[in-house]
């Protein structure tokens, strides 16, 4: 249902189109509007009719009448039925031989008489909202870390793999296998990682997931020790900690993983650490523009894609008719955003129409 005044600008903005040149049915195709209904708003109007259907009130016929909504809601409040939701009541009305309405409706009038509370023992749902909002500009400000398992030759058992990666370089700054899981063990990896980085007090933010070695008291009195601002995922929402388990997924599903479970703790380490090198050191990652992870953590990216940028852009003037537009585009990513807000405009759709309309023409 389109408002009259919007409709207005819609057809004021399809005859600008038409008398610039486009075909009527292309301009309404484009912006997803039948030329059936263009020209039924035309025909209203020319005779001045106005859409009723905004203004209309609607009646059910099958709806409850006002006593019988007192009822229900005397009903439900009850001493026999007071302390109990209507998914309970409605049955027990049932082996009563009694119906008042159906269970959905006893929500819905319930809820529009603001009646609908936590009853349970437990305390009740907590909304979740997004993690704030993080980029880097630079290495060694915004880390993300997480743990994996690796598998043993003993079902159930398992090794686990600590990991540190810097977001902006996608580098690995530290990782570790243990035969367990805690938070101690995860403070001496980020231990070691500031004192290699030369990390100051308040200029990394951690994040990871809501684990119990993430969130522990060990671990938390760790990073308030090294100045390192934690930061934490909603529970059960992995796309708030997409870095590490996009890095997990590129270890675990690169061809050289091996396809039988580790045998000791020391075959584990020498795998990882194996993988880790050639993740680093050697593998031209997509993310960011295909330079190795430690190249883009030392600062030498820019100079590899002006150099990229520079070999195009001869290739092109020797061979021009080889190019339809613009060599590819080799300029370094200067912000990565972790969790980042949705931008909301508020222009309106009608520059947005407008525009498309333009192209027709």
């Amino acid at each position: 249902m389109t408002a009259l005044a919007q409709r207005n600008v819609v057809m004021n903005l399809v005859a600008d189109a038409v008398l610039a040149g486009a075909h009527q049915e292309r301009a309404c195709k484009l912006i997803s509007l039948s030329e059936r209904t263009l020209q039924r708003w035309k025909n209203d109007q020319a005779n001045g009719a106005e859409d009723g259907r905004p203004t209309r009130l609607q009646s059910p016929k099958n709806q409850l009448s006002l006593l019988e909504r007192q009822r229900l809601v005397a009903v439900a409040n009850s001493p026999q039925f007071g302390h109990l939701p209507p998914s309970q009541i409605v049955p027990r009305l049932a082996d009563e031989g009694r119906y008042i309405a159906s269970e959905s409706t006893f929500y819905r009038v319930l809820k529009a008489e603001e009646m609908l509370q936590h009853r349970g023992a437990e305390s009740p749902r907590k909304p979740r909202n997004k993690p704030r909002a993080l980029q880097a500009t630079a290495p060694n400000q915004l880390f993300s870390w997480d743990i994996s398992y690796l598998p043993t030759e003993i079902k159930g058992v398992y090794f686990y793999l600590y990991m540190f990666i810097d977001i902006f370089s996608r580098k690995v700054v530290g990782w570790q296998v243990y035969e367990n899981e805690s938070g101690a063990l995860a403070g001496e990896v980020m231990r070691d990682i500031c004192a290699r980085e030369n990390i100051a007090p308040n200029q990394v933010v951690l994040h990871s997931d809501n684990g119990s070695p993430m969130k522990g008291a060990t671990m938390l009195a760790t990073l308030q020790t090294l100045g390192v601002m934690p930061s934490f995922s909603r529970p059960a929402v992995s796309n708030d900690n997409p870095f590490a388990e996009s890095f997990f997924k590129t270890l675990k599903y690169c061809p050289a993983y091996p396809e039988h479970p580790f045998k000791d703790l020391l075959a584990a380490r020498e795998w990882v650490g194996t993988f880790m090198h050639w993740y680093n050191e050697e593998h031209r990652h997509s993310g960011i523009k295909f330079v190795t992870p430690a190249e883009r953590h030392a600062g030498l990216d820019t100079a590899l894609l002006n150099k990229r940028a520079a070999v195009y852009e001869a290739a092109k003037e020797k061979h021009p008719e080889r190019w339809s537009g613009a060599t590819r585009n080799w300029q370094p990513i200067l912000v990565v955003h972790l969790n980042p807000d949705k931008l909301i405009t508020k222009e309106s759709n009608q520059e947005e129409i407008y525009q498309e309309l333009k192209l027709v023409a």
